[in-house]
């Protein structure tokens, strides 16, 4: 039994594996084939936060992989009605998988602590790792490969930031981010990522130009995530002028894509001329979710592993 809490959980050997699912799947779907390499088995749905893309991808990609899922919101007591261990032990009896999206990392790590099936983390305030896997895919898929490319992050080093930054480690990917000061990576992160992948490529830098003047794509999030509506007055001053737009997108190499995890804030981090441009890849990027989850669900529940 495996759980994937951030992309700390998975080798490089394991992402490429997944990825080879995620392919082999996806072109059979686009074929008319939805493979049941899951029947019967079941997926749970823990969520704390609101969402589109992580809920439904995963539960239409259960689907078609045979299996059904169940959406959990707030209101079945976890971790208020009675203790996470007693939970856990028990909701791990009537699933295979848990998918649960919190908004403290440490919930999450808890769950895993005491279920007795695997656990994915559908994002927290640490970590997406779903989201980072679907966002190599997709270079993946418009480049046909990943080692040499430079994936630039103009915005916050928040937690779709750190999983990139794994993920791009792992895979061979340069990675440049381009932030205010006071709004970098946290320096116990930057360690443990050097120390899991000491080859790691990283360019750090204030200058939005900087980052992207040699980037095979570039990426943004909105400036205030879930949970930070207090201090989005501050951030939108903080970002004023790390704003994804047509002339930020002219400094960066003619054949840079565009990507965002969404949703986006339009007019604020990223310009509409940007993100419904034939550069932005965000749409297939936003449909790589389910694929990518797909592959992973059938690695890590042993289908096609």
């Amino acid at each position: 039994m495996r759980h994937v809490l951030t992309l700390f959980d998975l080798s490089t050997k394991e992402i490429e594996r997944i990825f080879a699912v995620t392919e082999e799947l996806k072109t059979k779907l686009a074929q008319g084939l939805r493979t049941p390499v899951l029947p019967g088995r079941v997926l749970a749905l823990l969520f704390e936060k609101p969402s589109l893309r992580t809920r439904v991808s995963f539960e239409a990609g259960m689907a078609q992989l045979g299996g059904a899922s169940l959406f959990l919101g707030e209101d079945v007591g976890w971790g208020k009605r009675e203790a996470m261990s007693d939970f856990a032990q028990v909701l791990s009896q009537y699933v295979d998988v848990i998918v649960c999206r919190a908004k403290a990392h440490r919930t999450v790590e808890e769950l895993a602590e005491h279920a007795t099936c695997c656990v994915i983390n559908g994002l927290t305030d640490v970590a997406h790792p779903c989201q980072a896997l679907a966002d190599l895919y997709t270079l993946r898929e418009v480049y046909g490969r990943l080692a040499g490319l430079k994936l630039a992050y103009v915005g916050d080093a928040n937690n779709v930031a750190n999983s990139l930054l794994l993920a791009c480690a792992k895979l061979g990917v340069e990675f440049a981010i381009a932030t205010p000061p006071g709004y970098e990576f946290d320096l116990e992160y930057l360690a443990q990522v050097q120390a899991a992948v000491p080859k790691v490529k990283l360019r750090q830098t204030h200058d939005p130009v900087a980052a992207v003047c040699d980037a095979d794509a570039v990426y943004t999030d909105v400036w205030a995530s879930m949970g930070q509506e207090s201090e989005r007055a501050t951030r939108a001053a903080a970002f004023s002028k790390y704003q994804v737009n047509e002339a930020l997108m002219r400094q960066a190499p003619a054949h840079a894509k565009f990507l965002h995890c969404l949703p986006a804030h339009r007019g604020e981090e990223v310009t509409d001329g940007v993100i419904d441009s034939p550069h932005s890849v965000v749409i297939q990027q936003a449909a790589n979710r389910m694929h990518a989850q797909k592959g992973l669900l059938a690695w890590l529940l042993g289908a096609m592993g």
